[in-house]
């Protein structure tokens, strides 16, 4: 005969304690997700523990910002590709996002991530903030993209930072981003022949401008003479 007498006791202090572990391992699991979030997965292995945790916190604050965060990552990876120091890669990213912060503040809430991204390289080879927002102005309703990254170009080849800027913003009023790129070029190519960067900038502005004053020229003679 089967007894049915309950048994009292089966579940002891010692089972106890392992479910209410299990139950908050659990818990702690499905918490995880939330944790590694907002954790860059690139970095890992890349950088030092701490190092790595103060990149995500800046990643984290950029990104509360608005701001574009692939080009912190880089310069984070790039920083440890190189063996740079810790405090030298937090540094580098650190004013990258200033750079960025200052660019989408001149170009804008509207401002694309390509257009941020390469003002903040117009930053980093000597424009200013005021020079992109008068950018901005006089290329009102265009795309910066190309604008600003050909002054930052032309820094890097060179060109004293306030000329490239003065020469950008000459242009900005006249030209379309294939004329930027064509004066680019051909200011590089000046260089590389042997003609100093300011005199390469300088020869090359004139003949676009020439040209883009001969080309509104033109367009005013053709149209027909209103009546008086």
């Amino acid at each position: 005969m089967r007894d049915t007498t309950p048994r009292i006791g089966l579940i002891g202090p010692g089972l106890v304690i392992a479910l209410l572990t299990l139950i908050g391992a659990l818990l702690l699991m499905g918490a995880l997700p939330d944790v590694a979030e907002g954790q860059e997965p690139r970095l890992a292995g890349r950088l030092p523990e701490a190092t790595k945790v103060e990149v995500d916190r800046i990643l984290a604050a950029a990104r509360a910002l608005g701001l574009p965060t692939e080009p912190l990552v880089d310069r984070a990876l790039e920083g440890a590709a190189k063996g740079a120091p810790p405090a030298l890669i937090l540094a580098a990213v650190g004013r990258l996002r200033d750079e960025l912060k200052t660019a989408r503040t001149a170009f804008g809430p509207a401002a694309s991530v390509g257009e941020i991204t390469a003002a903040a390289s117009a930053i980093r080879a000597g424009a200013r903030a005021e020079d992109l927002v008068q950018l901005r102005r006089l290329r009102s309703g265009q795309e910066l993209t190309v604008a600003a990254a050909v002054l930052a170009d032309l820094v890097t080849a060179g060109v004293p930072a306030d000329t490239a800027t003065g020469a950008v913003l000459a242009l900005a009023g006249g030209v379309d981003d294939a004329d930027y790129l064509s004066f680019r070029r051909n200011v590089q190519q000046d260089i590389a022949l042997g003609a100093s960067p300011a005199t390469a900038l300088g020869v090359r502005l004139k003949s676009l401008v020439a040209t883009a004053d001969n080309a509104t020229t033109g367009q005013q003679a053709g149209r027909p003479k209103r009546k008086p």
